[in-house]
């Protein structure tokens, strides 16, 4: 029992003495998605964030590896402290083409801004009306 207990306080000393992840080791991120042909805004689109590192400091828990939202009215997503370094970031919304790309975090404040293309026109060998 003593032997428990002295496990657990050594555990919450060490996760108090870590803290939360602290502003030099971390960015806040803020994405705008907006239309390639109008540059105007996209709202409710969604911003998926894949971390190549996770977002716990101390591994007594399963790392976040993602983080996933929508943008607002003005097209835009902040998101708080995330770890510098490689992110993947992808964008779905409707009526546009899907986005994916890597990019490297290595401000304290970073803006990504992200321009949507609308969809390619589809090619068919059918044609209407051809018999």
């Amino acid at each position: 029992m003593r032997t428990l207990l002295l496990t657990a306080l050594l555990l919450c000393s060490v996760s108090f003495l870590t803290g939360p992840l602290k502003a030099e080791d971390g960015t806040v991120l803020t994405v705008q998605v907006l239309s390639a042909s109008t540059g105007k805004p996209i709202d409710r689109a969604s911003v998926i964030i894949h971390f190549k590192h996770g977002l716990n400091p101390v591994k007594m828990k399963k790392n976040r590896t993602s983080w996933e939202t929508k943008t607002n009215q003005d097209g835009t997503v902040k998101v708080p402290s995330i770890p510098m370094g490689e992110v993947t970031i992808q964008v779905i919304a409707k009526l546009y083409q899907t986005f994916g790309e890597t990019y490297q975090l290595t401000q304290p404040a970073q803006t990504i801004a992200i321009k949507l293309n609308a969809p390619q026109i589809q090619y068919s060998e059918h044609r209407d009306g051809v018999k």
